[in-house]
């Protein structure tokens, strides 16, 4: 079975947001096949859960010295924080190719990111809910949104850690301790390229199916712009709750 590849690198907090809602909603419409979607926030962001708080999970005070972005995602979870040192995926599958139960969604979808860090020589473990452990420490995390007949998956890979800056803006009990990164796990830290080639095989393998590179139909590069415009970079969309 074929999935598409979608490798978007560099991009705006917002338009990465309304890409991964544009997928979803194409492949809703049978319109595109089930795609993973590779990509790094171009500056340093705060990716809000749909429903939290802003106020209650982000030190507004500190992000705003600190020049760091604030997006509210489509999907549930924690605040994160995210910058180009980090790579982001998004898996958006039918819904019934995977698990009905969330939880066992995100246990196989999870097994995609530690086969990828298996392939660079890291091993790594599932914990429930959602993340991934090397060492007991935690270098990827993940969130999840069902809609339309259709699961959007997407998480993200620490490749070097700013844990400075990241622990300043979110107000998390989470402690430098109980994180880590890939720079921190190998002796040589592999090129972007090269990571994301060892998550593209790891998503492949734990799969089955053949990741075929494509790009953004342009149904969805409209509606992505119009998604960024309308919702996404709209302050009271970030200021929702």
């Amino acid at each position: 079975m074929n999935w598409r590849l979608v490798d978007s690198d560099l991009i705006a907090p917002a338009m990465a947001s309304a890409v991964d809602e544009a997928i979803l909603l194409s492949r809703a419409e049978g319109a595109v096949p089930d795609t993973l979607h590779l990509y790094r926030r171009s500056c340093p962001t705060i990716s809000l859960g749909h429903f939290e708080r802003m106020a209650e999970c982000v030190d507004l005070e500190a992000a705003r010295r600190s020049g760091v972005a604030l997006v509210r995602r489509m999907s549930g979870g924690s605040a994160i924080y995210t910058d180009p040192d980090q790579i982001v995926y998004a898996v958006v599958v039918g819904q019934g190719s995977v698990p009905e139960s969330p939880q066992e969604t995100f246990r196989l979808l999870c097994q995609g990111v530690i086969a990828g860090l298996r392939g660079l020589g890291v091993e790594a473990e599932f914990k429930p809910i959602n993340d991934v452990l090397v060492r007991g420490r935690k270098i990827s995390g993940s969130a999840q949104v069902r809609r339309h007949g259709v699961v959007l998956q997407h998480g993200t890979l620490i490749v070097r850690a700013d844990h400075d800056r990241m622990l300043s803006v979110l107000r998390s009990k989470r402690t430098r301790d109980e994180m880590t990164s890939l720079a921190e796990e190998v002796a040589e830290l592999p090129s972007m390229y090269d990571i994301k080639a060892a998550l593209v095989a790891g998503f492949a393998s734990v799969l089955g199916v053949e990741m075929v590179p494509g790009a953004l139909t342009e149904a969805e590069r409209r509606r992505a712009e119009t998604l960024a415009r309308a919702t996404y970079d709209d302050p009271a969309h970030t200021r929702l709750y």
